[in-house]
C-alpha cells in the first residue's frame, strides 16, 4: 500500500432537509487496496458514492484526488480523475455488442481527426481482458450475457477509461457461487496491477475474503475504519446494527398442517422438466439450486408469468386455472419477486401508490378511495416498521430493505394463501434481513403456504421445513431439513 491516498474525503456532510444523509464522514483508499463499505440500508453508503462519482454535492468536508483538493466533482469530472463506478443493475446497450459498449463515448481516432482507429481500440480491449483472465466474448451482444459477463464487461469499460478508483456496488447480488467465485479473483488481480478498490456489500463473507479494511456507517455517521485482520464479523454487525446479532437466522419452529398446495408434473418445453412437491400450510417450502437450474422460471410458471405445457397446479384440492398473474393473484397466489426495481415498483411514483399497485381494484368504487389507500399504506409502514419520512416519499428514494419492506407488505393486504419469495432478501442488510425473516415466520405461524427460493444458503437452511434441490429444470430430490451442512447441500446443488 503506497503512502500517498488516491482519494481522501475529509468530514463530508450532505443534508436532505432535515435529514443528514452523511454526517461529517472520513474515508479514504489507496492504490492496490480493497477498502470495504459496510451498513445497513440508509446508513449513508449510496450517499458517500454518489458524492465520489461526482452526482451530488456535499454541503461541507473535503474531498481529495491524488492530494490535490477537488472544489466541485461532476460526473464527468469524476469519470476523468479516474473513477469508475460498477453498479450492480448494469448500464449498458443491450443491442450493442461488447466491444461497442466499451467504446461507445471513449472511441480512440488515428491520424486523421474523427476517423475511428478501430484496430487500436480492439487491441486495448483484448489486452485488458486478457490481463484479467476473462472469458468475455467481444463480439456478442449484451443482452446475449450472463449477469456476471456483464459485470466483468463494466470493469473492462472502466480500465478502458484508465480508471484507477473502482467503486463495486453489491457486484455479487445477482450471481451464483461460481460466478462469484470468478469475480473474486478479478477483484484480486485489480488489486494487484494497483487498481484502488472501494467494496460495497451486505455479505460479510465476502467483505473478509477480499477486503484489506472495512468503514462501517450507520445513521449517516461513520462507526470507524478498521483492518479485516483485526476485526471479528461479530463486532462489525454489532456496529453496523447497533446491537448483538448473528449472519445465521435462527428461526421458531411452527406447527405444519395438512397439504395446502400441490404442484403435479409441471414442464414447459426446455426450461422446466416435470416438477411435482407440495406444501403444507404453515411450511416454510426452499427451493436452491445453481444459477440457471429453473428456480426462478419454475416459480413464473407457479405465478402465471410463463405457461407450463403440462401438468396442474391445485390448492386445498381444488385445480387452479392460472394463466396469467392476475388469475394467480385472484386464486390465492402472490409474488414477491427477485427483481423489484423492474417488477414490483412504479418508479417515480410514493409509497402510497406502490402499495396499491397490485390491489388498486380493492380500492375502488367509481372513484378512487386515496384515504382508504392512505390508511392502509399508515398500517404497513407501522406494522413493517419502514423507515420512510412521510407516505408521498418516492419509493426509489427508500433504502433497499425498505422498498422489500412495502412490496411484502402490500402483499399482506389480501391475505393470500401462498407467498413466494424469490431471494427476499437480494441486497437487504442484516437489521432488514432479520425484520422480512419475522414476516415470513408470522405469515407460516397464520398457516400460509410459503415457498422461498434463495441463493443464500445460510439463509435458505436456516429459514427451510424442506428445500426441494433443482438441477437443470428439473427438482432432482427434496429434503428434509434436520440440520443439513452447508457442504452437503452444495454437493446436492452441483450433483457430486
Amino acid at each position: 500500500m503506497q503512502s500517498e491516498a488516491l482519494v481522501e474525503m475529509e468530514d463530508v456532510t450532505k443534508v436532505y432537509g432535515m435529514h443528514r444523509a452523511l454526517d461529517e464522514v472520513s474515508f479514504d483508499l489507496f492504490p492496490g487496496e480493497v477498502h470495504c463499505l459496510v451498513g445497513e440500508n440508509g446508513a449513508g453508503k449510496s450517499t458517500l458514492i454518489k458524492i465520489l462519482s461526482g452526482a451530488i454535492s456535499p454541503e461541507a468536508g473535503i474531498i481529495k484526488i491524488d492530494g490535490k483538493v477537488v472544489e466541485e466533482l461532476n460526473p464527468r469530472q469524476s469519470i476523468e480523475m479516474g473513477i469508475a463506478t460498477i453498479y450492480q443493475d448494469a448500464e449498458l446497450v443491450d443491442s450493442l455488442t461488447v466491444a461497442d459498449n466499451v467504446y461507445l463515448g471513449n472511441e480512440i481516432t488515428g491520424r486523421i481527426p474523427f476517423v475511428i482507429d478501430s484496430k487500436s481500440q480492439m487491441k486495448k480491449v483484448n489486452e485488458i481482458i486478457a490481463a484479467l483472465k476473462m472469458h468475455l466474448p467481444t463480439g456478442a451482444l449484451v443482452e446475449e450475457l450472463s449477469a456476471s459477463q456483464k459485470q466483468m464487461l463494466q470493469i473492462v469499460k472502466a480500465l478502458y477509461r484508465d480508471a484507477r478508483v473502482l467503486i463495486m456496488d453489491e457486484p455479487t447480488s445477482s450471481l451464483g457461487m461460481d460466478e462469484t467465485k470468478a469475480l473474486m479473483n478479478i477483484v484480486r488481480n485489480l488489486r494487484e496491477r494497483g487498481i484502488g478498490i472501494i467494496y460495497i456489500s451486505h455479505y460479510l463473507e465476502e467483505i473478509f475474503e477480499i477486503g484489506d479494511r472495512v468503514t462501517v456507517l450507520k445513521d449517516g455517521k461513520s462507526m470507524g475504519t478498521s483492518s479485516l485482520e483485526s476485526v471479528t464479523v461479530e463486532e462489525i454487525i454489532r456496529k453496523m446494527v447497533g446491537r448483538d446479532a448473528s449472519l445465521f437466522y435462527t428461526r421458531r419452529k411452527v406447527d405444519i398442517g395438512e397439504v395446502s398446495l400441490e404442484v403435479k408434473n409441471i414442464s414447459r418445453w426446455g426450461i422446466v422438466n416435470d416438477v411435482s412437491f407440495d406444501v403444507r400450510k404453515g411450511e416454510v417450502f426452499g427451493i436452491g439450486g445453481l444459477v440457471g437450474s429453473g428456480r426462478s422460471e419454475l416459480v413464473n410458471i407457479l405465478f402465471g408469468a410463463d405457461k407450463a405445457d403440462s401438468g396442474e397446479i391445485l390448492l386445498n384440492g381444488k385445480k387452479l386455472r392460472i394463466r396469467s398473474p392476475q388469475d394467480a393473484i385472484r386464486q390465492g397466489i402472490a409474488l414477491i419477486t427477485e427483481d423489484r426495481k423492474k417488477l414490483a415498483m412504479l418508479g417515480g411514483r410514493d409509497v402510497v401508490e406502490n402499495t396499491a399497485l397490485v390491489h388498486s381494484e380493492n380500492f375502488r368504487g367509481f372513484l378512487l378511495n386515496l384515504k382508504e389507500e392512505e390508511d392502509v399504506t399508515d398500517e404497513i409502514v407501522n406494522k413493517l416498521s419502514v423507515a420512510v419520512q412521510d407516505r408521498s416519499q418516492k419509493i426509489e428514494e427508500l433504502s433497499g430493505g425498505n422498498q422489500q419492506k412495502v412490496i411484502i407488505g402490500r402483499w399482506l393486504i389480501d391475505d393470500s394463501d401462498v407467498y413466494i419469495f424469490d431471494e427476499p432478501t437480494k441486497g437487504v442488510d442484516i437489521g432488514a434481513r432479520e425484520q422480512i425473516y419475522e414476516l415470513i415466520v408470522e405469515l407460516a405461524e397464520r398457516g400460509k403456504c410459503i415457498i422461498m427460493i434463495s441463493s443464500d444458503m445460510p439463509e435458505l437452511l436456516s429459514m427451510s421445513d424442506r428445500i426441494g434441490v433443482m438441477k437443470n429444470g428439473r427438482m432432482v430430490e427434496i429434503v428434509k431439513n434436520d440440520n443439513i451442512e452447508e457442504e452437503d447441500m452444495i454437493r446436492r446443488f452441483i450433483g457430486v
